[in-house]
C-alpha cells in the first residue's frame, strides 16, 4: 500500500497546480512511512486506510519541514534538507501548504470522530515543538516535563494514527491508542539515545547534536541525577554550546561510568514491551513486530 499512499499524496499536491511545489515535494525523503504501515496493519488495504495514511503522512512531512527550520537542520535522513537548499521561508511555506491540504482532505472524511482526533493531535504536536524550543533555553532536569514534550511532539500523532485506525476497523479503541502512545514515546527515547551512542552516519547528523541545541533528553536527565557537585555544574554548563573534543570526551566518559543510557533503554524497553503485549494478545502480528523492532534500533 506504500506506493498507493505516495501516489495519493502526489495527486493531492498536483491538485494545487504549482509546479515548483511538486518539485520540492518530490525532493522530500519519504522514510519508512511507519504511520502508513500502522494504518494498513490495523485497517487493511482499502480506500479509508489509503486516505487516512496519506493525510497523516502529509502532516508528518509538514512537521519535519518546520522542525528543520526550528533546529537549523541542514540534513534530513542523510540528504540536504529543503531548509538547507531553499531557505527557511520556503521550508516553512511548503510545510504550511502540506498542513493545509492535509486538513482540507481530513475535512472530507466521512468519519468526523477521526477528523477530530487527527486535528487535535496536530495541535498537540505543535505545542510539543513549542515546548521543545522553550526547554532549550535552560537545562531541564525534570523527567515529567521531558515526557510530556515528547508525547506531544512525537507520540501524539502516532497515538492518533492508531486510535483513528481502530475506529475505522471497529476494533478496541483504547487498546490501540495506548499501543500508539507507547511506541511513539519509545521511538523518541531511542532516537535520543542514538544521538549519544550512534555514529554520525547512522543518525544522519553530528553526534550529541541534541545537547548542542540545548535539548536535555532522558539520558542527560539521568546523568544529571547521578553526578554531584562540580561535575553536575559542568554538565549544565555544556548544555546549549558547541562542545570541543575534550568536553565531548568528558561527556562520553561520564555516560560510560554511569548507567544513564542503560536506564533510558530500560524505559524504552518497558514501553515497547507493553505495546508488544497489547498487540500480541490480540493476534496482531505485524503491530507486535513493529513494537519489538523498536528495541533493535537501540542495540
Amino acid at each position: 500500500m506504500q506506493e498507493k499512499v505516495q501516489a495519493q499524496i502526489i495527486q493531492w499536491v498536483d491538485e494545487l497546480n504549482y509546479k515548483h511545489l511538486n518539485e520540492l515535494y518530490e525532493r522530500l525523503p519519504s522514510g519508512k512511512r511507519v504511520r502508513a504501515m500502522l494504518v494498513e496493519a490495523i485497517v487493511g488495504d482499502n480506500e479509508d486506510a489509503l486516505k487516512l495514511s496519506a493525510i497523516i503522512e502529509m502532516i508528518h512531512a509538514a512537521s519535519l519541514l518546520h522542525d528543520d527550520v526550528i533546529d537549523d537542520a541542514m540534513t534530513r535522513r542523510g540528504e540536504a534538507s529543503i531548509n538547507a537548499t531553499e531557505g527557511s521561508k520556503t521550508s516553512i511555506m511548503v510545510g504550511d501548504i502540506l498542513y493545509a491540504k492535509a486538513f482540507s482532505e481530513l475535512s472530507r472524511l466521512k468519519n468526523y470522530e477521526v477528523a477530530s482526533i487527527v486535528s487535535s493531535s496536530v495541535a498537540a504536536l505543535s505545542i510539543g515543538e513549542l515546548m521543545d524550543v522553550d526547554m532549550a533555553e535552560k537545562f531541564n532536569s525534570n523527567q515529567e516535563i521531558y515526557t510530556q514534550m515528547i508525547y506531544n511532539k512525537t507520540a501524539s500523532l502516532i497515538e492518533a494514527t492508531c486510535k483513528s485506525s481502530a475506529i475505522l476497523a471497529g476494533k478496541e479503541i483504547e487498546a490501540y491508542a495506548q499501543y500508539g502512545k507507547n511506541i511513539g514515546l519509545a521511538f523518541q527515547i531511542i532516537d535520543d539515545i542514538l544521538d549519544i551512542t550512534a555514529d554520525e552516519k547512522t543518525v544522519g547528523k553530528p553526534v550529541m547534536n541534541d545537547f548542542v541545541e540545548g535539548k536535555t533528553t532522558l539520558p542527560y536527565i539521568y546523568l544529571y541525577e547521578e553526578l554531584e557537585g562540580g561535575e553536575r555544574e559542568k554538565l549544565v554548563s555544556l548544555c546549549g554550546i558547541k562542545a570541543d573534543i575534550e568536553q565531548k570526551e568528558w561527556l562520553k566518559s561520564k555516560f560510560i561510568e554511569s548507567d544513564a543510557v542503560e536506564r533510558s533503554i530500560e524505559v524504552a524497553k518497558k514501553l515497547s514491551n507493553e505495546a508488544y503485549n497489547l498487540m500480541n494478545d490480540r493476534d496482531e502480528d505485524v503491530l507486535a513486530q513493529i513494537a519489538q523492532s523498536l528495541m533493535e534500533r537501540s542495540a
